[in-house]
């Protein structure tokens, strides 16, 4: 009797212990701002033609093709990250040293504004892809892939913590930095498109 009596304590003492990983509220926003980036860039390639998705503003701004190349690669790029975080031993200590909250993050990555040079790996002239559609396919394999992530997991995305380039992140603010990164990307298609010398 006493065995059972210290079994159903045990029992009660972790079955506080499990948390869901991430909120409901969490799990929609994330979906849904994966789902409405997706779109959003779907819809500004819609009907172009090769004039258009080659056409470059300037020698030093990118084409729309080239966005998207470099939106595909990344695209890979952050999953493996995200991937590897979640992989790695849990680090609950270093959420301590996250400096954004999930909507400062968002914000931060969609601001065209503050432009940053990519590293060499991401440049669309180093990316795989030979056009835009294969570039976009890839990039809508790998974000139905991570949609349906974020629809499923039960993993512990806010214990495990990553170094970035924009400071420590947890797994689930990787997630939501992919999908901002898309739509700032989409952003720049929007002002190749508003250039005077884009084709028409």
């Amino acid at each position: 009797m006493k065995k059972l009596f210290l079994m159903a304590a045990a029992i009660m003492t972790l079955s506080f212990l499990v948390v869901d990983p991430i909120s409901k509220k969490e799990r929609n926003y994330a979906a849904k701002l994966l789902k409405d980036t997706e779109k959003d860039l779907k819809d500004q390639l819609k009907g172009l033609s090769e004039a258009q998705l080659k056409f470059k503003p300037a020698p030093d701004r990118w084409s729309i093709e080239e966005c998207v190349k470099h939106i595909a690669v990344s695209e890979n790029m952050f999953w493996e990250m995200m991937d590897g975080a979640i992989k790695a031993t849990a680090n609950p200590d270093k959420r301590s040293e996250i400096k954004v909250t999930d909507e400062q993050l968002v914000q931060k990555i969609e601001d065209r504004t503050n432009k940053v040079k990519t590293s060499e790996k991401l440049m669309p002239e180093n990316s795989s892809f030979k056009d835009a559609d294969e570039a976009f396919e890839a990039f809508k394999k790998q974000r139905d892939k991570l949609m349906e992530y974020i629809k499923s997991t039960s993993d512990d995305l806010r214990n495990h913590v990553a170094t970035t380039p924009l400071g420590m992140l947890d797994s689930y603010q990787l997630i939501l930095f992919t999908a901002a990164h898309s739509n700032r990307h989409t952003q720049q298609i929007i002002e190749v498109k508003a250039d005077p010398n884009y084709p028409k």
